[in-house]
């Protein structure tokens, strides 16, 4: 069994899971159409809610689609990446089904992405405070003067060392969690409902790593902003999100209050993404064996997991397992999850 403390970020209020969520996606579907080959399925019925206030972390190895997921919400799959299938319900609109040039005007406004390459997002040729005050003017339609202001403001906000003076400094004379900052301040700066964070944090050494989460979870609470917390970093998740959904092979396998995640994973790919974190010799062992041999199981496995699963039985090679509730905020797709 894994133990942590409690997370930080829950409060005396309750799980914030039970409010109406910000944005709900069901059923998402999405595929790569490559010609002469069969499309890939890149995401295979994801589904899941996230309430005001609360950080939803989602992790999962490299190619399990969590930077697909991020781009399909947000709208921007780059070709020959489609959505064929499923809703995307932000504060009760349908994304999937909006115009272009309606979608221009949330993003940035109402939806924000905050992205792990920060000097890839600026421009080189302006200072970031008019590159912050930009996107104020755009979205909000205020003046340059208070435009201006409020970026100075935001500088504030992130934590920038003599913010006066960072006004007009241009993106190449600041560190990379100076960069970061200001990538989190042009992505919060009109105070967006809902926010993606795609391993933003990633490249950053510890020390700034966990500044930069400090402040996400401070902006986060202070503006009631709803947050999708994209990481392979387990060990983040669990002492920064409010719920931890686990993501294998386009598929939510596991999702669950992080803390009651931590304590008793139920999923098999939650169990070995434990003892990977763990450090623990014997549990790694036990969870990353080879999956059992059987000259009976010849069929093409159903289950995504179950040429990696230790606990694979016949039912997994006939039928595919569906997301269900196995307890109170309790998600599992797995025909024989962990009891202990």
């Amino acid at each position: 069994m894994f133990v942590m403390a409690k997370p930080e970020i829950c409060n005396e209020e309750g799980p914030r899971a039970s409010k109406p969520p910000v944005i709900e996606v069901e059923n998402l579907k999405v595929a790569y159409h490559v010609y002469g080959v069969a499309p890939l399925q890149a995401l295979n019925g994801v589904s899941f809610g996230i309430g005001s206030g609360e950080i939803l972390g989602l992790v999962g190895e490299s190619g399990a689609g969590k930077t697909t997921l991020a781009r399909a919400i947000m709208q921007v799959i780059p070709a020959p990446g489609k959505i064929e299938g499923g809703k995307i319900t932000f504060m009760g609109t349908d994304l999937t089904a909006m115009k272009p040039e309606e979608l221009a005007k949330r993003r940035g406004r109402d939806l924000a992405m905050i992205v792990a390459n920060p000097r890839g997002e600026l421009n080189p040729l302006l200072p970031i405070g008019k590159q912050i005050a930009l996107v104020a003017q755009v979205h909000l339609g205020i003046s340059r003067d208070r435009a201006m202001n409020m970026a100075l403001e935001m500088l504030k906000a992130v934590a920038i060392p003599d913010p006066e003076r960072r006004m007009r400094a241009y993106p190449h004379e600041l560190s990379g969690g100076m960069a970061q900052r200001v990538v989190i301040g042009i992505s919060l700066v009109c105070s967006p409902k809902f926010v993606i964070s795609d391993d933003a944090t990633s490249g950053l050494d510890v020390t700034v790593q966990a500044q930069i989460l400090s402040l996400l979870r401070k902006l986060v609470k202070e503006q009631h902003t709803s947050m999708l917390y994209i990481t392979r970093d387990i060990g983040v998740a669990a002492n920064f999100c409010d719920r931890v959904a686990i993501i294998y092979r386009g598929e939510i396998v596991e999702e669950a209050p992080t803390a009651e995640f931590f304590a008793n994973p139920i999923h098999p790919y939650g169990n070995l993404l434990l003892a990977a974190f763990a450090h623990d010799p014997t549990l790694r062992e036990r969870w990353s064996a080879s999956a059992p041999t059987d000259p009976e199981m010849t069929t093409p496995a159903v289950c995504l997991y179950a040429d990696r699963c230790v606990r694979r039985r016949e039912r997994c090679l006939r039928d595919h397992p569906e997301l269900r509730n196995i307890a109170p905020k309790r998600q599992v797709r797995c025909h024989f999850p962990v009891e202990r």
